[in-house]
């Protein structure tokens, strides 16, 4: 697993974006020759991965949005990029 701390900052690749898809009428993730689903939650993480925020900076930004307890939400974004970060689609 990738170790991914705080301060790292988040991105997409090259060639690799977040496009709604209306015939499945959800957020996808497209990579070369690949294509990941992805549900609500993945999608409005995905939407601050901007090149710009730390892993922190979601996190925060999350936990305001939804009111819900930054630690939670911290450990739980925190596997899901490692995730993707495994399956190169993200990097830092």
């Amino acid at each position: 697993m990738t170790g991914l701390a705080n301060t790292d900052i988040p991105r997409l690749p090259r060639g690799v974006r977040m496009r709604f898809d209306a015939v499945r009428n959800a957020h996808v993730l497209l990579a070369p020759e690949r294509a990941f689903d992805l549900d609500e939650i993945a999608t409005e993480v995905l939407k601050l991965v901007d090149g710009q925020r730390n892993v922190s900076a979601i996190v925060d930004e999350l936990a305001a949005r939804f009111d819900a307890d930054r630690k939670v939400i911290e450990a739980d974004v925190i596997e899901m990029l490692a995730d993707l970060m495994n399956k190169r689609v993200l990097e830092r």
